[in-house]
């Protein structure tokens, strides 16, 4: 670790969220906040400009860009700085997307202030940090790949528990209710169920999906 202090982005849509980890954060030597976003938009812009080591990024924003739609725009850039999710999310539907993006950590927003700067000091120097939850889920998928839900699973099983029927979720992702049904028979076949009620129960509380 050098002398030279990590510089961080916070991009959260909450004022108060954002004045929160500033607060947190600028105790701690080696550490100083450089700029502040409320949009995901903004995140991503922000980011390409440089001078930014470690972004805390959170995964919600409200209208437009999510916060892993975010993590995957600035990571695809070379040198970009690293992505730390900092949300109050943990279920598959939330980790997944975040992960495949390109994030190097995942934190919740109740972790300890000693966690959150360890994390940040953490990806910092491109090692991952999982909050717990989301690493003991991740070892969950591992053990039992079978009976894991893909990230395709996990959105239509979502887009479920959002009231949709099949053919509206084809239309939302770009899929023909034909292969809607199929991921639909897969997902019950893994959840060991036999109804779209049942399938989004058991994926709550699996903490598969968010309600």
């Amino acid at each position: 670790m050098t002398d030279t202090p990590i510089r961080l982005l916070l991009a959260d849509d909450h004022p108060v969220v954002r004045a929160g980890l500033r607060a947190v954060l600028e105790t701690e030597d080696g550490i100083t906040v450089v700029a502040e976003a409320a949009t995901a938009e903004a995140a991503v812009a922000r980011a390409a400009q440089g001078g930014i080591d470690v972004v805390l990024m959170d995964l919600q924003f409200g209208k437009g860009m999510n916060g892993a739609e975010a993590t995957a725009a600035i990571t695809a850039r070379p040198g970009s700085p690293r992505v730390l999710i900092v949300t109050t999310y943990d279920t598959d539907a939330d980790t997944l997307p975040a992960i495949e993006a390109g994030a190097t950590g995942y934190l919740l927003k109740d972790a300890p202030p000693e966690e959150l700067a360890a994390a940040v000091r953490t990806a910092a120097t491109g090692r991952t940090t999982l909050a717990p939850t989301v690493a003991d889920r991740l070892m969950n998928r591992l053990r039992t790949p079978g009976t894991a839900l893909t990230r395709r699973e996990t959105e239509v099983l979502a887009l479920v528990a959002d009231g949709l029927s099949n053919q509206a979720i084809g239309d939302r992702l770009h899929l023909t209710e034909g292969t809607v049904k199929s991921h639909l028979a897969r997902i019950y076949a893994k959840l060991g169920v036999d109804s779209r009620t049942a399938a989004v129960a058991t994926a709550t509380d699996l903490g598969l999906i968010r309600r």
